[in-house]
């Protein structure tokens, strides 16, 4: 069974720093692009980041570049998304999902096949 778990959200005051984990088990990343994505309430969800399978390819939203950097370790199942200088407008629950590509990196919602639940991060003083 295809799994992903994120974790590592939380409360942080602004220009903090976050780093949130991807998780997956049931199938192995390897071959697998990985995308971050946020929503807030009444809000559509957001491409944040995504990394293609072998790293190669990496893609950030312009109202994250500079900021948060994406990672990946395809022997430890795991990827990585580190958010510093937090703002209040980055308050969002944030996913990751997984799609089978080799070398790409899809940046849109529908490209995506698995997701998981989502992590809740708040910035605040």
């Amino acid at each position: 069974q295809v799994q992903l778990v994120e974790s590592g959200g939380g409360l942080v005051q602004p220009g903090g720093s976050l780093r949130l984990s991807c998780a997956a088990s049931g199938f192995s990343m390897d071959g697998y692009a990985i995308g971050w994505f946020r929503q807030t309430p009444g809000k559509e969800r957001e491409g944040v980041s995504c990394i293609s399978s072998n790293g190669g390819t990496i893609y950030y939203a312009p109202f994250v570049k500079g900021r948060f950097t994406v990672s990946r370790d395809n022997a430890q199942n795991t990827a990585w998304l580190q958010m510093n200088a937090l703002k209040p407008e980055d308050i969002a629950v944030y996913y990751c999902a997984a799609v089978e590509k080799s070398y790409s990196c899809p940046t849109g919602v529908n490209d995506y096949d698995d997701w998981g639940r989502g992590t809740q991060v708040t910035v605040s003083s």
